[in-house]
């Protein structure tokens, strides 16, 4: 089955890998294969490995390629620790290096992590700016001062201070769905990072507006997008076909979650989004990807049986071309 590519202006677009096991060994290794195989960069996300460590190792064992955490959940830590391993995944790749943040679920942060859970956007501003405060202090050896509702840095002895980072401090990448969230990257943050579960039909009429308008909030005139789009892949036909079983079964598991039911509803599709979500509260996580048609893997999925980085970069430029500047894709 072949998907229709949505067609926008060619551009530049940068190409990352997004590697799913962060664990040390599989991370440099990684790191190896994504600069070899040309790629501009290697993505982490927090699964079952700290994405920050995996960073640090893989910005080593490299030389080229752009190292960033796909994503690190912020409330899952203070400010304090996230800026310390920051600049230290900031000097393993001597420049390389992205913070990428995200929220999680009031669940997950709650039952998982054991951490207090509030207002996600609001306590996100607080904890982007707390970190830049630390930031700031390590570079120019002013006092730190920051007080706010959620966090409060106000000790930074000469002991404890890494001194200014020789590369700058690192950008910072927000992961956002929800306008909120992403009118805060665009306010807060260098780069944007589109949840896979973003079509491009949302990105350009609910994420794009949202992020200019938190830009001109602050007169910050532009933040990098990053798409996450999922990809079918295999190097023949069961290959393909075992790749777009678990790609239909991803974007199931995320339609029947509420927190993205508004990317279901621009599309018309709230009758699934029900049907996805009783099937979770039953347990079928096994049938739900059978209720993703075609037009949603279209939608949400590219197509690649050659996954070398010029045929992605083809495909993903002519459907998200116009609309963002760097691309991560979890191959396999």
């Amino acid at each position: 089955m072949r998907w229709p590519a949505r067609r926008g202006r060619l551009g530049a677009m940068q190409i990352d890998l997004g590697v799913r096991d962060a664990a040390p060994d599989s991370a440099v290794a990684a790191a190896r294969r994504a600069e070899r195989e040309g790629f501009a960069g290697i993505q982490f996300p927090e699964l079952a490995h700290d994405p920050l460590i995996a960073c640090a190792l893989a910005g080593s064992a490299s030389e080229r390629i752009r190292t960033a955490t796909s994503v690190t959940v912020a409330f899952a830590r203070n400010p304090m620790i996230v800026a310390q391993a920051a600049n230290d995944a900031q000097l393993a790749s001597r420049g390389r290096f992205a913070l990428g943040l995200g929220s999680q679920v009031k669940p997950h942060i709650e039952r998982r992590f054991s951490m207090p859970w509030s207002a996600p956007a609001p306590r996100m501003r607080e904890f982007i700016g707390a970190v830049r405060a630390i930031w700031r202090s390590w570079e120019s050896g002013e006092r730190l001062a920051f007080e706010g509702e959620h966090y409060a840095h106000t000790l930074m002895t000469p002991m404890f201070s890494p001194g200014p980072n020789p590369y700058g401090t690192p950008d910072v990448w927000l992961a956002a769905v929800g306008p909120a969230m992403t009118r805060l990257a665009g306010e807060a943050a260098e780069g944007f990072i589109a949840h896979a579960f973003t079509t491009p039909e949302y990105l350009e009429q609910v994420s794009l507006p949202a992020l200019a308008e938190g830009r001109e909030r602050v007169g910050r005139e532009r933040t990098d997008v990053i798409v996450t789009p999922f990809v079918v892949t295999g190097s023949d036909d069961a290959a393909r076909a075992a790749s777009e079983r678990a790609v239909r079964e991803q974007i199931a598991f995320y339609g029947s979650t509420p927190s993205y039911r508004g990317v279901m509803e621009l599309h018309g599709w709230e009758a699934a989004a029900d049907a996805l979500h009783a099937a979770s509260r039953r347990g079928e996580w096994a049938e739900m990807g059978r209720l993703i048609t075609d037009d949603m893997m279209s939608a949400f999925a590219i197509e690649c049986a050659n996954p070398h980085v010029d045929a992605l970069r083809e495909r993903l430029e002519r459907r998200y071309g116009s609309l963002a500047d760097r691309a991560c894709v979890t191959l396999g």
